[in-house]
């Protein structure tokens, strides 16, 4: 196996995990927020903030490093148009998961707290979970054009 075959396998795997990870941590801290079992959303959160250190993370820095590399190993240059649209993307989802990461810590030791005390959830978690939806949303739609523009490289 060659290099490049490597290092693109290692991108399409970061990618997986990446969206994957994201999408089904999402899908189960979405429900259990809908459950108003403050013990599931407790467990669910603390898993969904572990999952994103654990697995989305190192995908997160696996992904533009791949990707350079297969630049580099293509002989693209940084100014191909599907490129600089899948930086601007990945930009794009990054400045929108950093906050989700900072409300996912505050939603999470406000879950554990209530469930702690045998109290209700404050105020301020559904706030912080409304957040957590609204940036989710542009950044999965942001990876799913990447996904296409990394599959086509379309002329642009």
């Amino acid at each position: 196996m060659n290099t490049y075959l490597i290092v693109k396998w290692l991108h399409i795997l970061s990618s997986v995990v990446l969206v994957g990870t994201g999408f089904g941590t999402a899908f189960y801290l979405f429900f259990a927020n809908r459950s108003g079992v403050v013990a599931a959303q407790a467990v669910v959160s603390r898993l969904v903030v572990r999952a994103d250190w654990w697995f989305t993370t190192p995908a997160i820095v696996l992904q533009p490093a791949t990707g350079l590399w297969l630049m580099h190993l293509m002989g693209l240059p940084l100014s191909t148009p599907w490129i600089v649209w899948t930086l601007a993307l990945y930009g794009m989802a990054g400045v929108c998961w950093i906050p989700v990461v900072w409300l996912q810590l505050r939603m999470t030791a406000m879950a554990q707290a209530a469930h702690a005390s045998g109290q209700e959830l404050p105020a301020l978690y559904w706030r912080y979970a409304r957040w957590w939806e609204c940036l989710g949303y542009p950044a999965f739609v942001a990876m799913l054009a990447i996904f296409y523009l990394m599959v086509a490289k379309p002329d642009l």
